[in-house]
């Protein structure tokens, strides 16, 4: 973990800045806690919902990358974000077991995979809500670093929702 994490901050440190939809270090900060929440016994559900926020924000690097270099082409925007949101189906390979429940009555869905999309879809509503309301003040954000608390908020706001009441998860069918 440790040469992972000095790889990452010595390739950061070689890379041009530029502006992104989220703070680098933050991102490399729940990245590393993801790890440490499971080996502290967090439920999955819970750090999948974290997991499925990095991997949208690793989603919209991804879309600005593509931006910095002008290539573009039809439904580019949301192909590369579910391309990144589905790159959680790696964690099945090694670190966990696929355990499909009933889910609504007529799916079948893994409660880790649920939260993790869960977690994509509330960080990207989040991130376009906060445009929205810039877009409503005059292009300015209401208080500084707003475009951070916005979405972190509501990511915290899920995982405690699914922390403290496990059925909202599931919504009562996992």
């Amino acid at each position: 973990m440790f040469r992972l994490l000095s790889f990452l901050s010595v390739f950061g440190l070689s890379v041009k800045a530029m502006a992104n939809p989220a703070c680098a270090v933050c991102t490399v900060a729940i990245g590393a806690s993801l790890s440490i929440a499971r080996k502290m016994g967090v439920a999955d559900e819970v750090v999948g919902v974290w997991a499925g926020a990095m991997l949208a924000i690793i989603g919209y690097w991804v879309i600005r990358w593509f931006d910095k270099r002008h290539w573009t082409f039809r439904y580019r925007d949301s192909l590369l974000m579910i391309l990144s949101i589905a790159s959680v189906g790696f964690m099945y390979l090694g670190d966990l077991d696929y355990n499909p429940k009933l889910f609504l009555g007529f799916l079948y869905l893994d409660s880790f995979l649920f939260s993790t999309l869960a977690g994509a879809a509330v960080f990207i509503v989040a991130m376009n809500f906060y445009e929205w309301m810039k877009a409503h003040n005059g292009g300015h954000a209401h208080f500084p670093f707003e475009k951070v608390v916005v979405p972190v908020a509501s990511v915290f706001i899920l995982s405690l929702l699914f922390h403290y009441f496990p059925t909202f998860g599931c919504l009562g069918g996992l």
